[in-house]
């Protein structure tokens, strides 16, 4: 980082000061700061080594890494995460270990007990042993070169956030890195993108407010396969589909034209003064309120998906397929993507790795990326892979399983807590898995679930609430990394798929033979049919623990998960939309995302396709920009129907009438338009269900209020806190056009043409140990200055929100969710490939690389991914020498 740019960044924190004392302290602020910074340029002696290696990076910080062996090539990685990440390592580790409290203190107690509960890093530590022996030796490889860069350095020389933490904590000495570490990573990935986990509770939740199945199933509709096409339609559902379409041809996309996306600007300036801004009683505050930590890593709610599709030869410049991708995750800084190159300088069957892409810190090889031969995306498949199961318990310490009563397995859990008292807990298991609800209380919500009329009798402690699920299993997903990475084909793929175990995820995929394919991974559970269930014994409800009929009852053979090479007509959209339709096997859930990206990405290709276009990275990454509302096409007609005769209000409605359905950030109508349907699902469905399950607006909340808008008179519609008045559709749809004028009218201004989208939905990065709870100058010099950005809920620009958050009795509409990373891979030039992360690549606050990526992201840009030698060299900007220590 270059002396003006530091400059730049202390000033706003640090503007009075002019005086000699504060100038010194000021000084030795930027020192603190810059400390951490790692050398990106010279030779250094590496322990563990064999033979020289290179590491190039270019202007935004990614490290293109050139070993003659894969141990070398592994170590370097391992060096490389650990200098430009290793505070966001060492964090996560202590998550998955369930250790916060000893890396923050007592706020850290609340996750630490639900993740102990669930045994997270026993799991991993029984995968290690499974794992096979060559990537053993590259985790292993990995280890040793994260601890050689460790080696001899104190905290404040490897991340700023110990120097802060230290004004509040004992910060000690960091302790060495275990492969172990980095396989426990992969149970928060599984954790954050697990599949119906919210759904199978808010059904018994919901059922326990109304007492009405009828009204949960309104909340649970049936996928619209007619309308949004699985991943892998069959003939009969395509002849569906367009029929449907000839019956309402306004569901067809548009010509495909994009909205103008709001240029953005990086800012850049932050506050590095925060240090010296720190007084005492600040400290003694923040030791109090350093982390409220959740067990969610990379994000959650209805936002949590992705984008990726791919597309053949025959349609595309190139004559070569193109493949795209953007995972959704959670907001946060750094991004949760590491860029990175792993290349053996002479690719052999010894060292057979040259592979580039999107990695995790803390995780050796690429998780998403291209070889030479290769490019693959990755999307959650959102399949059933968890249930729960309501266990009866008995103060003897024993459980109900078939008549017979069988001892719980217990263990003794103490979680260290940094400046306090240790904290013991008692974890209790079935073999259904460990009684969650001891640790997450919200899960006794299951036990409003309809039961069998010989259910024994649930006394209030008399209940647990166990958690089956795959990931509480040992796997070898770790290996399925390795195997993705030096995959040349199909054949490849299916066998990496089958190591592939959690989380589960859809794999699309191409080749430089000109393939393309799609591929399903993952562990699935197989359930038997109980035929006098009052519920459906799919998974969807939570599971009688004492009835072995609802036991699970093996898994789905890999060789039966579904896949396709080269389909007829030439694409493979996979967007969390079911993989099958419902008469398709083999089962894998009903609770699946309801497919408006998905079937708006199909469209726009087929659009395209059928003008005679020939598509190019730029089209993909226009498609990735995508902004149009499918809410607005299914709720803007009916809008408009309604009879208003407030003017005031009605001064508002007017901008539905042009509208072109696009969530510009300077769309006025699409900010209106998204302060009704909050307003809309606050008046429907506020009063009928619990406070924790209130809806999140995502697409299910799409299909269940196109189905209400059907049926003015639903039970539905109607607001119980009025008690003398039975409320209808357009009732509430006008409230909700009023309360969302009123609203907007205090936030955004009197006049409606004013308002804009982006002024109230911006991205704004967090943090997530020092971006909420630290004093201000340090938030503003960690947290990068939020950026105002369309697109939305569901929608291929999917920069999600969260209808149930409100704030001081106002909606919140903040960013929640992101595309983490936006890119496209050229089979047919690797190096004419463009990729894009939320922030940066770096994860130190002071560095160019911290948040570089951020505006441009925010504009929708994206930067060329170099990947030959050649293109690499061309654009090289640091190059770090590691040679053997002896």
């Amino acid at each position: 980082m270059s002396p003006l740019s530091v400059m730049r960044r202390v000033s706003l924190g640090l503007a009075a000061a002019l005086v000699v004392v504060l100038v010194a302290g000021l000084i030795t602020t930027v020192a603190l700061v810059r400390r951490p910074l790692p050398s990106l340029n010279g030779e250094f002696r590496v322990d563990g080594l064999a033979e020289q290696v290179d590491v190039i990076r270019d202007e935004n910080g990614i490290p293109r890494i050139y070993a003659h062996n894969t141990d070398d090539l592994f170590l370097a990685q391992g060096y490389v995460h650990a200098q430009d990440r290793f505070f966001e390592m060492d964090y996560r580790r202590h998550l998955t270990a369930g250790r916060l409290s000893e890396l923050v203190g007592e706020a850290a107690v609340a996750p630490d007990t639900v993740i102990r509960t669930m045994g997270w890093r026993a799991v991993a530590e029984e995968e290690w042993e499974m794992l096979d022996p060559t990537v053993k030796e590259y985790l292993e490889s990995y280890t040793e070169g994260v601890n050689a860069y460790l080696q001899g350095r104190q905290p404040s020389q490897l991340a700023l956030e110990y120097t802060v933490l230290g004004f509040s904590v004992e910060v000690e000495d960091i302790e060495p890195w275990h492969p172990v570490d980095s396989l426990a990573w992969l149970k928060a990935m599984a954790w954050d993108l697990l599949g119906n986990y919210s759904d199978e509770l808010q059904r018994a939740a919901v059922f326990g407010q109304t007492d009405d199945l009828e009204m949960v199933e309104a909340l649970f509709p049936p996928y619209p396969t007619d309308r949004n096409l699985p991943i892998l339609p069959t003939d009969a559902e395509y002849e569906a589909h367009a029929a449907a379409r000839e019956t309402n041809p306004d569901q067809a996309a548009d010509d495909g034209e994009d909205g103008e996306v709001e240029d953005a600007d990086a800012g850049a300036d932050g506050g590095a003064g925060a240090l010296a801004q720190l007084d005492a009683q600040e400290a003694v505050e923040f030791a109090l309120s350093a982390l409220t930590a959740v067990p969610h890593a990379l994000g959650e709610g209805d936002g949590v998906g992705s984008n990726s599709w791919v597309i053949g030869g025959e349609h595309t410049a190139s004559g070569m397929p193109l493949l795209a991708n953007d995972p959704h995750l959670g907001v946060s800084a750094p991004g949760i993507w590491y860029q990175v190159g792993l290349h053996c300088v002479e690719v052999s069957e010894a060292c057979p790795f040259s592979v580039s892409g999107f990695s995790f810190a803390g995780l050796p090889g690429v998780v998403i990326g291209h070889n030479d031969h290769l490019a693959w995306g990755l999307t959650n498949l959102g399949a059933d892979v968890s249930d729960f199961f309501l266990e009866r318990l008995y103060p003897d310490g024993t459980y109900l399983h078939d008549d017979e009563r069988l001892p719980l397995v217990e263990r003794r859990e103490v979680i260290a807590v940094n400046g306090g008292e240790d904290v013991a807990i008692n974890v209790r298991s079935t073999p259904h898995g460990p009684i969650i609800s001891d640790a997450i209380h919200q899960t006794r919500e299951a036990a409003d679930t309809p039961l069998p009329e010989d259910a024994p009798p649930m006394g209030l402690a008399g209940f647990g609430v166990a958690l089956s699920w795959t990931a509480l299993e040992p796997g070898r997903t770790a290996e399925a990394i390795f195997a993705i990475n030096t995959a040349t084909d199909a054949e490849d793929i299916a066998a990496a798929a089958a190591l592939f175990e959690v989380p589960s995820q859809n794999i699309v995929f191409a080749t430089t033979d000109g393939d393309i394919g799609y591929q399903a991974p993952g562990r699935i559970p197989i359930r038997a049919d109980v035929a006098d269930s009052p519920v459906p014994s799919d998974g969807t409800w939570p599971r009688p623990g004492w009835d072995s009929r609802f036991d699970w009852q093996g898994f789905v053979e890999p060789e039966d998960m579904p896949a396709q090479t080269n389909p007829d007509e030439g694409f493979i959209v996979a967007a969390n939309q079911p993989v099958t339709g419902p008469a398709t096997g083999p089962f894998l859930g009903v609770d699946f995302d309801y497919g408006y990206r998905s079937q708006r990405i199909r469209d726009l290709i087929t659009a395209q396709i059928e003008a005679g276009a020939r598509l190019t990275a730029a089209d993909m990454n226009a498609i990735h920009l995508d902004d149009h509302n499918p809410y607005a096409e299914v709720l803007v007609p009916v809008l408009l129907e309604v009879q208003m005769e407030d003017a005031f209000v009605a001064e508002a409605v007017e901008l539905f009438e042009e509208w072109d359905y696009r969530n510009a950030p300077d769309s006025a109508a699409a900010a209106y338009f998204s302060s009704v349907w909050v307003n809309l699902l606050n008046q429907t469905f506020w009063d009928q269900m619990p406070v924790t399950d209130r809806p999140t607006g995502g697409s299910r909340w799409l299909e269940v209020v196109t189905h209400l808008l059907e049926d003015e008179d639903n039970e539905w519609w109607d607001n119980r806190a009025t008690l003398t008045v039975v409320e209808q559709r357009d009732e509430i749809l006008s409230l909700a056009l009023r309360d969302a004028r009123e609203q907007l009218t205090v936030s955004l201004g009197k006049d409606p043409q004013s308002w804009q989208w982006g002024r109230l939905h911006q991205a704004a990065p967090l943090h997530p140990v020092l971006g909420e709870q630290a004093p201000g100058p340090i938030r503003s010099f960690v947290n990068p200055d939020p950026q105002e950005v369309g697109g939305g809920s569901s929608i291929v620009n999917a920069t999600g929100w969260d209808a149930s958050a409100w704030e001081g009795g106002y909606p919140d509409y903040s960013v929640t969710t992101v595309p983490s990373m936006r890119a496209v891979a050229d089979l047919a030039d690797f190096d004419a490939s463009t990729w894009v992360s939320f922030t940066g690549n770096s994860g130190h606050p002071a560095a160019d690389a911290y948040d570089d990526q951020f505006g441009a992201w925010a504009a929708g840009e994206t930067f060329t991914w170099h990947y030959s030698r050649a293109a690499v060299d061309e654009h090289e900007a640091d190059t770090l020498t590691l040679i053997p220590a002896h």
